[in-house]
């Protein structure tokens, strides 16, 4: 069996900055959480993306999560949500026992659809709040949104959890809304293992957010709480990989460039295959490379993933959408006509090998084998 060939696999520095801060923690005993590298981390981030302050925590979930409570979501109201996306940005809308509604995508950018937003607040004229994801590291329609949501006074959540280092006119994702989140899980453009970071430019809730994340252990000698708490900060070790992979997030950001750049060349002239859209005014972070089918292709995406993996290669389906999902089937589902793009994307999608340790000869493999399959 050839070597395996990995959808996004966690890719350490070469100069080896990670391993520098980790052993700074291990040295100074400070293995646990909170201490430097915590601190540095969220300072070093939030200057990457433009943001003023940033909470290091255990995960993007506990994030979004976060982000939710400091709005202020609980029982009875009603959360917009992004259909197309993985479960993890819409569950804590559940833990804050709200009710989600979900929102269709557009083809242009595989995002929520503005005009479903527009549709969903004549529908719900007062939603607590709206989050919306930028799939697969491609900016959503974020000025339309951020305008709709002005409109009605309504605060704005981004799931930038993919979309580290993508630009929207030359501003990143995550820092539109009132907060925005980011991961770190093993997949994704740089990793600590498991992690994520919420940032937001309002210093008070994001202290609080710190706060609430230890436990909400109160400044007393013993130990004291006045509210419920949650086990959520980062701790030290993690948040050193965290800064060493800082580092090369612009490297990462060209490797997985010129990843979409090489299936986009290497399988042009196959005329059922569209990659993922690149918008106006967007940088994506290409963090995964995604192709669809055209509905009349007589190769289905359940045929290059099967061929691929008899090759030892790993592939992956499109995100299947929140409002298909059984757990979320009680909830509504606001699309503009016709069938849901969510769903269509989802159907005909594959997500390709974008592993930034994939070499030119590794992922010419992967092109050649989808390719054969039209022959």
């Amino acid at each position: 069996m050839s070597k395996r060939i990995y959808l996004a696999s966690p890719h350490m520095s070469k100069e080896g900055y990670e391993q520098k801060y980790v052993k700074e923690a291990f040295d100074t005993n400070w293995i646990a959480p909170l201490g430097e590298n915590v601190n540095k981390f969220e300072e070093e981030l939030a200057n990457y993306v433009g943001a003023k302050y940033a909470a290091a925590l255990s995960a993007g979930t506990a994030a979004i999560h976060m982000a939710f409570k400091a709005l202020d979501v609980k029982k009875g109201d009603i959360v917009f949500c992004s259909d197309l996306t993985f479960s993890a940005t819409a569950n804590p809308i559940i833990y804050q026992n709200a009710t989600p509604v979900f929102i269709d995508s557009e083809k242009e950018t595989w995002n929520m659809d503005p005009k479903a937003l527009e549709k969903a607040f004549e529908k719900y004229p007062n939603p607590k709040a709206v989050i919306v994801v930028h799939l697969y590291g491609v900016p959503a329609k974020i000025d339309e949104i951020k305008e709709i949501c002005d409109k009605h006074n309504v605060p704005l959540v981004e799931d930038a959890a993919e979309s580290l280092g993508a630009t929207y006119k030359g501003k990143q994702t995550g820092t539109f809304g009132k907060y925005g989140i980011y991961s770190f899980n093993g997949n994704k453009i740089i990793t600590t293992s498991g992690g994520g970071m919420l940032i937001s430019d309002d210093e008070e809730r994001i202290a609080k957010v710190r706060f609430w994340s230890t436990q909400s252990r109160e400044k007393a000698r013993h130990y004291e709480h006045k509210e419920i708490g949650y086990n959520y900060r980062m701790s030290n070790i993690v948040a050193g990989i965290g800064r060493g992979q800082l580092k090369v997030l612009d490297e990462r950001l060209a490797q997985k460039k010129h990843i979409y750049d090489t299936y986009k060349e290497g399988l042009k002239d196959i005329s059922d295959i569209e990659m993922a859209p690149v918008p106006k005014d967007s940088k994506p972070n290409f963090w995964l490379s995604v192709l669809t089918l055209k509905e009349n292709s007589k190769v289905k995406p359940i045929d290059i993933m099967e061929a691929l993996e008899k090759e030892n290669i790993e592939t992956r389906p499109v995100w299947k959408p929140m409002h298909m999902q059984p757990v979320f089937k009680d909830y509504d589902f606001i699309k503009v006509e016709g069938e849901p793009v969510s769903t269509e994307l989802f159907e005909n999608g594959v997500c390709l090998p974008s592993d930034t340790k994939m070499s030119d000869v590794e992922q010419n493999r992967v092109i050649e084998i989808i390719k054969n399959l039209w022959k």
